[in-house]
């Protein structure tokens, strides 16, 4: 007979996940005396979570099935290291319901809700059955058991397009498709399914109306084992791509107070369905009048520092607290709402790229210190690698302030300020997103990203005397790092000289448009000529490692990053890469071919989508690979006939490698 798991307190915590969350979960467990324990795959060897905790277990390889996932491994690593408890963060195992009966039957306290718990309201077919004989208010759909074709094809018949295919586990968007004809139906489970299975190791769908122009809403629940449950208010989460939420809030600037209490104890009515213990969120969907529940995520969600923000409580250390066997600290009316947080994900991303995930060093990672209701939660940190076999997320920016308007602005001066080189990142289409005029007044769905994504990516505008002046200096201060400083000042004429005048000529490249900057310095003042243009020239080294130019007597902050013959250069302008064409240096660039089907990282080839010998028009499908757990189409650079394919489903392949040749018609 399997135990029953026992709340009670413990002195050693492991911390079942990596990166961001496993960081945060070791910060307050610390802060509340506890040791420590974090695991690690071989690709986490050198991670920040591992540094960061009192003692770290080698799980297995890279892969998350023979490492993460593995709850065997899970639970001898707690054992080894005489850990008594388990927290899972978010994502792996944190809604396993096997993974917590295994830690009761191991005598180990799970920090979460019991697994008949997370049985219940983990599978979203199950949980929106329970919620039906709750009373609670449901999308209209089938979550039934039957999951063959006929019985899919005909709930969404009945239901009516355009409806929603969604992973019955799970989230994070994997394994849910949009279907707006009857025609797309099937492909949609084929593809939503296999995605599920590698994500989940469930490929159940249920179906569900598709709500037009949604507002996504979710509220955050906390139970404990004496039989009290909270609500900690709302957050809006509408602003995503592809199902993935990107930008979070709380409160909700949708709602009305009725509105708020509304929806507040509908979360406390679906949470009590099953006497929840621990923390929850509930999530709503609303076509801008009525509410409906979608699912519960029986864990702590990526965004649970908005909430923590403008309520002042620590969830982690409320659930470590409930997992000790105490009772909540705070009855209902003593949770207060005080201001307004906005939270936004940074990604190792790339926006202009169909934001394929980028992998490799992190070479600079600079962000702004975290003080006047700023906060950086995180699990990266200069020299660290981002490696293919997990989820992209590099960190959170969190900002809070007294209004909503305070609280975006605090949240986009942070993203501009901060710098992630080495991979890249969609820190810009970020700052774009959060000071676009209609999320500044609110005006939004969880369709907007994708409607409005060619301005939110538009690529950096021409440099100008600012960004130019700061590649000179960048370039001039890196070939002599000991400087000349004048005795009685920091600032650099470089190059000063007592007699005579000398001349030096840069060109920059942005993309294919060059741009050239003359150096004049000597006996007289130092300048930069750009055009016909004559403009006085200084810069200083700040204390961080910035720049402080002097144009004309103008000064300004600049912050830039060498690379080889390629620059970084942030300014009040926006983010500029330049590449310096050094006349001395042998200026070759490497071409990247983009008329080849190549892979683009590291991955799994699920699927096959063309047949050799086919005619395939340009960006015709051809494969999908699987990468850092999400699925890409690779497509057809032109048109052609498919000639050979160079990988069959279950290959592994690696970045760079050629996957189909395709011959292009004469």
């Amino acid at each position: 007979m399997a135990k029953r798991p026992q709340y009670r307190r413990f002195q050693t915590l492991l911390i079942a996940n990596r990166g961001e969350i496993a960081c945060r979960v070791i910060r307050s467990a610390r802060t509340m005396g506890l040791r420590t324990v974090a695991v690690y795959s071989e690709a986490d060897c050198e991670a920040l979570h591992v540094d960061m905790a009192d003692d770290a277990v080698l799980l297995g390889p890279a892969p998350a099935r023979d490492s993460y996932l593995d709850i065997d491994k899970v639970i001898a690593a707690a054992r080894r290291t005489g850990a008594e408890g388990i927290h899972p963060g978010y994502g792996f195992l944190s809604e396993n319901a096997a993974f917590a009966q295994a830690c009761a039957d191991a005598d180990l306290v799970f920090v979460g809700p019991t697994a008949d718990m997370m049985t219940a309201m983990g599978s979203k077919s199950g949980a929106k059955a329970l919620m039906e004989k709750a009373g609670v208010p449901l999308v209209p759909g089938y979550h039934g058991e039957a999951q063959d074709e006929a019985t899919l094809q005909g709930a969404a018949d009945r239901i009516g397009y355009p409806v929603l295919v969604k992973a019955s586990s799970g989230g994070g968007g994997r394994g849910m498709r949009i279907v707006r004809s009857a025609a797309e139906l099937c492909e949609a489970v084929v593809s939503a399914r296999r995605e599920a299975k590698a994500a989940f190791g469930d490929d159940r769908m249920l179906i569900e109306k598709y709500v037009d122009n949604p507002r996504h809403i979710e509220v955050q629940v906390i139970g404990d084992s004496h039989g009290n449950l909270l609500s900690l208010f709302e957050r809006e989460c509408t602003l995503q791509r592809r199902h993935q939420k990107v930008i979070e809030e709380a409160p909700s600037p949708t709602l009305n107070a009725a509105q708020r209490e509304a929806i507040c104890l509908a979360a406390r009515k679906a949470a009590g369905a099953v006497n929840y213990v621990g923390a929850g969120t509930v999530e709503f969907v609303s076509d801008g009048k009525d509410m409906f529940f979608i699912e519960m995520n029986t864990r702590l969600q990526v965004e649970h520092p908005v909430t923590e923000l403008v309520t002042g409580i620590d969830l982690v250390e409320w659930q470590l607290r409930v997992a000790f066997g105490e009772k909540l600290p705070l009855t209902q009316d003593q949770i207060k709402l005080n201001g307004h947080t906005v939270e936004a994900r940074v990604y190792a991303e790339n926006p202009n790229k169909d934001f394929m995930p980028s992998v490799g060093r992190i070479t600079t990672w600079r962000t702004p210190p975290e003080v006047d209701g700023l906060r950086i939660d995180s699990g990266y940190r200069e020299g660290d690698a981002v490696s293919p076999y997990y989820d992209a997320m590099l960190a959170k920016v969190i900002a809070w302030a007294p209004t909503r308007e305070a609280a975006i602005s605090r949240l986009n001066r942070a993203l501009e300020e901060s710098d992630v080189r080495g991979v890249v990142t969609n820190l810009p289409f970020l700052s774009a997103l959060v000071t676009h005029n209609d999320v500044r007044a609110n005006a939004i769905d969880t369709g907007f990203i994708e409607r409005h994504l060619n301005e939110l990516t538009e690529t950096s505008a021409a440099p100008g005397e600012t960004e130019l002046a700061a590649a000179v200096a960048t370039i001039l201060r890196t070939e002599d790092k000991a400087s000349r400083p004048d005795a009685a000042s920091p600032w650099q004429a470089a190059g000063w000289m007592p007699v005579g005048r000398r001349q030096r000529r840069f060109v920059f490249r942005q993309g294919q448009t060059g741009h050239e900057v003359a150096f004049t310095y000597g006996n007289g003042p130092t300048q930069i000529r750009i055009g016909e243009k004559d403009i006085a020239f200084a810069f200083a080294v700040d204390d961080g490692g910035g720049l402080t130019l002097s144009l004309d007597g103008m000064r300004s902050h600049v912050v830039s990053v060498v690379e080889g013959h390629d620059l970084y250069v942030r300014t009040r302008n926006g983010r500029f890469d330049l590449h310096w064409v050094d006349p001395f240096g042998g200026d070759e660039e490497e071409q990247v071919a983009e008329d080849r089907i190549v892979a683009p990282l590291p991955g799994i080839v699920v699927a096959l989508l063309a047949q050799v010998g086919a005619v395939l028009e340009k960006g015709a499908p051809v494969l999908t690979l699987e990468v850092m757990k999400m699925e890409q189409t690779l497509r057809a650079p032109y048109a052609g006939k498919l000639k050979e394919l160079k990988c069959k489903v279950g290959d592994i392949v690696q970045e760079g490698v050629e996957l189909a040749d395709i011959e292009p018609t004469a």
